[in-house]
């Protein structure tokens, strides 16, 4: 039972009730475009691990329990702490590596690219990190964590940490010494030299302090990454530092900077490479939207989640092609919808060329006799996406 896609309402219910909040409080705590970006990297996320990525950590997890473990934990309540200790401790360290180690940090860095700070932000996941994740918590199996046991606690833990993303919350008094709180969560978010790499906890705040990671809420966190993404295409998001590493790595003369490259610190350059200067606070990126690309972008992204929705409870009954040709689909979108609102001149035709491909797909792949209830709502969109095309190149935006 994947608990994480049971909590997609919750997710959104509790997104609706910090607008709300935000709202009556005179604060502006969402952008959206950015937001738009974080949900559209959480989709991404789930589609990947559906179609790759969760079969290979669960079947590690399940062949290293098989056949290495030592014993076996009871499903007792000490056995049940037992997991859930394990689980956050390799979670802390998991987390800390993924900003020490720069082949990690480039799988990581999609969660920090936001530079904003509420529930959204906790949905923008990486495609990619679970292959470093997984690593981590085999010694619960080689110890004899069972699987199941292992898989609800994982997600307890992940689905913990949503609501820690909030500026709405304040410091929480007792709490603040033993739980990883929205306040200590905002520092692990800020770009400030002193909240760099501090507060990696799952749940339990005390592993910052039992290794020397901690550090307490002072002024408000600058939120987001030293070397901005400054776009809102959840691809891009999800590669740009790999781009980075790779143009580093062949920038390198030696064998000992090209392996600190990957394995060194994120920051780190060759010698032969212009080094980072002092840190500076930039302008949060921005770009402009027009209202009906606004409204478009807010209408396919509806259909996104539901069709998101779809293939994670309906994936069962499909076969292997239906689902990664519906991934796929679900992940293009996601990227067009993206590149519509950095205002990419590309953008517009991409999107239509997109639209008229899902119309053509729905055809192909709707029962016998079944097409003609899909012709109005389909044509509809197609018609909408042209419309949105030609209002926008009226007067595009951006030169790019």
């Amino acid at each position: 039972m994947n608990l994480i896609a049971l909590a997609i309402p919750g997710f959104f219910l509790l997104i609706g009730v910090e607008l709300l909040v935000a709202y009556w409080r005179g604060a502006r705590v969402y952008r959206f475009g950015d937001s738009i970006a974080d949900l559209s990297c959480g989709v991404v996320h789930q589609v990947g691990g559906l179609l790759f990525r969760g079969a290979v950590a669960i079947g590690l997890y399940v062949a290293v329990y098989e056949h290495l473990r030592l014993t076996e934990v009871p499903y007792t309540w000490w056995g049940w702490v037992l997991a859930f200790l394990g689980v956050d401790l390799a979670y802390y360290w998991f987390h800390r590596m993924s900003h020490e180690v720069n082949v990690m940090w480039a799988a990581h860095v999609v969660h920090h690219q936001s530079e904003e700070y509420n529930l959204t932000v906790a949905l923008r996941q990486s495609v990619f990190q679970g292959f470093f994740s997984m690593w981590f918590y085999l010694p619960l199996a080689v110890i004899g964590v069972p699987p199941v046991m292992f898989a609800v606690m994982s997600s307890l833990n992940t689905l913990y940490q949503f609501w820690i993303h909030t500026r709405l919350i304040d410091r929480m008094g007792w709490l603040e010494h033993v739980l990883n709180t929205p306040s200590h969560h905002r520092v692990h978010h800020g770009q400030n030299p002193k909240y760099i790499d501090k507060n990696h906890a799952g749940t339990l705040i005390i592993w910052d302090k039992m290794f020397g990671t901690f550090q307490p809420e002072e002024e408000e966190p600058v939120y987001g990454v030293t070397e901005p993404v400054a776009s809102w295409n959840v691809l891009w998001a999800n590669v740009h530092v790999w781009v980075d590493s790779w143009h580093r790595f062949r920038a390198a003369t030696t064998a000992e900077d090209r392996w600190k490259v990957w394995m060194g610190p994120p920051d780190f350059r060759p010698a032969s490479m212009p080094q980072k200067s002092a840190w500076v606070a930039f302008p949060k990126y921005d770009p402009p939207a027009r209202r009906p690309v606004v409204f478009y972008v807010l209408g396919q992204f509806f259909v996104v989640v539901l069709a998101t929705v779809a293939l994670l409870f309906g994936s069962a009954q499909m076969s292997l092609l239906e689902v990664w040709a519906f991934g796929f689909a679900i992940v293009v979108t996601t990227a067009s919808l993206g590149a519509l609102l950095d205002g990419r001149r590309w953008a517009f035709g991409a999107e239509v060329v997109r639209s008229v491909l899902v119309m053509v797909a729905l055809a192909a792949l709707m029962p016998s006799g079944s097409w003609g209830s899909w012709t109005l709502p389909v044509a509809t969109l197609a018609v909408f996406a042209l419309w949105v095309v030609a209002l926008s190149r009226i007067r595009p935006l951006t030169p790019s």
